[in-house]
């Protein structure tokens, strides 16, 4: 019995960053314990040793062509008869776009309480308590769960990761799910993918983020050079969505992506408070605004006040010539 289990999430054939962020945290939290990894999906058995890589002492697959896509119902009845097997204190799930939906799923079906969306985690005798930010991220919550397990998502790029060991054996164990494909109420049979092979915001370590402050899509450009020039990727306002200069997929805020990069740039950005609550936990956030009472700035650890047309060609030229 291991005192801590996660589920680690997979994506075309390959371990997800956040399966190292989750196991980072497992292990912090076990203190040297066991940790159980659960893997799910079809044609993952290959993965295990990754896993035990990254500090898994047990690693719990169901591998059935019936997993072949997601789905909250095949996952969800899956996972939980895997913590039934490992029957953990605290079982944490990355708060992906999968993780949240496949958490509160298996919370319920196991009669668990479910922490969402923390920063913070601690494993006590008598509870598991956390912080998450709460009122769009104006305030901290201290929240706790007392259940015989505790289901906990953790927010992106905020958890130290796990850092692979070199020789690690799995010790592999099969849990049959009990279910097949006619089980399932919804079925995904095909995934339409945008032809770009760029980095999900939720797992990129920079990002440069533009707002309607660049007055149209035709100036985006300063964004994608300066996006290039640091290595990161393009993010978005909400107001740059909505008139359509942008996907949806780009937009950081309180209805699009919640992000918590190494670095996070804020381009013309006045940082209203739905924006903010996508993107506050950053490790270090750099804003740009003519106007220096802007919100952006009280959370910003370095501002510039000026005309992002003057100051992001030649702050892109500088970092490009850092890079060479």
């Amino acid at each position: 019995m291991a005192s801590v289990c996660v589920f680690v999430e997979t994506a075309k054939g390959k371990l997800k960053k956040s399966a190292a962020e989750v196991l980072g945290e497992a292990k912090r939290l076990a203190g040297g314990g066991d940790v159980d990894a659960v893997l799910i999906g079809h044609g993952v058995s290959g993965l295990a040793d990754d896993v035990a890589a990254l500090g898994a002492s047990r690693v719990l697959v169901t591998d059935d062509d019936a997993f072949g896509h997601f789905s909250v119902d095949g996952f969800g009845a899956a996972l939980s008869k895997a913590v039934a097997t490992s029957s953990p204190r605290v079982l944490l799930v990355a708060a992906s776009v999968v993780g949240k939906d496949l958490a509160p799923a298996v919370a319920a079906s196991t009669g668990s309480a479910l922490l969402a969306d923390v920063t913070a985690v601690a494993l006590n005798d008598a509870s598991v308590t956390a912080t998450k930010p709460i009122f769009a991220g104006k305030a901290i919550a201290n929240v706790s769960g007392n259940t015989p397990m505790v289901v906990v998502t953790l927010r992106p790029n905020v958890f130290e990761p796990a850092t692979a060991s070199d020789g690690a054996a799995a010790n592999v164990e099969s849990v049959d799910a009990g279910v097949s494909k006619a089980d399932l109420r919804t079925i995904v049979k095909e995934i339409l993918a945008l032809a770009s092979e760029k980095l999900d915001l939720t797992e990129a370590d920079i990002i440069v983020s533009g707002g309607r402050g660049l007055k149209g899509p035709e100036n985006w450009h300063l964004i994608e050079n300066l996006a290039e020039a640091v290595g990161g990727v393009c993010g978005a306002s909400r107001a740059v969505v909505d008139a359509g200069w942008r996907p949806h997929d780009e937009q950081v805020g309180q209805t699009g992506k919640t992000v918590s990069p190494k670095l996070y740039f804020a381009i013309a950005i006045s940082g209203a408070i739905q924006h903010l609550a996508g993107m506050n936990t950053s490790k270090c956030i750099v804003a740009i605004n003519t106007d220096a009472e802007a919100p952006i700035f009280k959370v910003a650890d370095f501002g510039i006040v000026g005309d992002a047309f003057e100051v992001v060609p030649v702050l892109t030229e500088e970092l490009k010539k850092l890079r060479e």
